[in-house]
């Protein structure tokens, strides 16, 4: 299969760490110029760094900082970025919180940063694509786009919220060469999800028995019955945004190791 994204610019928000920064290494692997994005340039230096150290050619690397939940942010990292042919709106923020005490604020940062970042960027990105009859929008949603977790709903809402925006925007994007897609990524592991898996669990055990712990209390429908890894969640995101996906757009498609109990999103 030939994934070659050669001559294409991809900007992936929030790619200095974890799912980001997968996908930003398997699209510079296949070819693609990728804006590597995070709120300081010293995140963003490290990240780019550590893809040139697993073998990433720097050449395809650019380094674009910027908080894109802020208009003069979002400016500055797109302007480094140049071009965009491939959007991966992948920044996101998550946490565990009894569901009557979610305040306002927390509801609205949920809201800003998961929902209207990545439509602001959309926003931005997408005429010119349209123009040039060809791009690739990925929104990285989530199992709990789904199936609601009891224990963050606000981020279950927001990560819905997400797939609607795909599904409307791909429909903008109709006859256009563009495709918009979301990528439900089921329970992956990362720094920041071992945090969250402390949070629910006896914090003193091992990391594999916590993770083990973790899929059996409270992700126990999951068909893996491990944690994914960001690679697996990168893979998919790759072919999405290849040339052999044109016909895929508008859809929801699932990496979440068998973990959401429907035939269809």
């Amino acid at each position: 299969m030939d994934l070659d994204l050669t001559g294409r610019t991809a900007f992936v928000s929030g790619s200095t760490q974890g799912i980001g920064l997968a996908i930003a290494q398997r699209l510079a692997l296949a070819g693609a110029r990728v804006a590597v994005n995070g709120r300081s340039s010293q995140r963003v230096q490290e990240a780019l760094d550590a893809l040139v150290g697993a073998g990433v050619d720097p050449s395809r690397l650019i380094a674009a900082p910027g908080d894109v939940t802020a208009e003069d942010g979002l400016a500055a990292a797109l302007e480094a970025a140049g071009e965009v042919d491939v959007l991966v709106n992948n920044l996101g923020i998550f946490g565990a919180a009894p569901a009557l005490e979610i305040t306002d604020e927390q509801w609205q940062r949920y809201w800003d940063v998961n929902v209207m970042a990545a439509v602001r960027l959309i926003r931005t990105t997408l005429p010119g694509m349209k123009e040039r009859g060809w791009g690739r929008v990925l929104n990285i949603a989530s199992d709990s786009a789904i199936v609601t977790p009891a224990e963050m709903i606000h981020y279950g809402v927001s990560k819905t919220a997400l797939l609607a925006v795909s599904r409307g925007f791909a429909k903008d994007a109709a006859g256009t060469g563009v495709t918009v897609n979301s990528v439900i990524a089921g329970p992956t592991y990362t720094e920041g999800v071992q945090d969250f898996v402390y949070e629910l669990v006896d914090p003193s055990l091992p990391w594999e028995e916590a993770e083990v712990e973790f899929m059996r209390l409270h992700r126990p429908q999951s068909l893996l019955q491990r944690l994914i890894r960001p690679e697996e969640i990168a893979n998919m995101v790759v072919y999405l945004a290849s040339p052999l996906a044109s016909a895929t757009t508008g859809g929801a498609l699932r990496v979440d190791g068998g973990y959401t109990d429907a035939i269809l999103p």
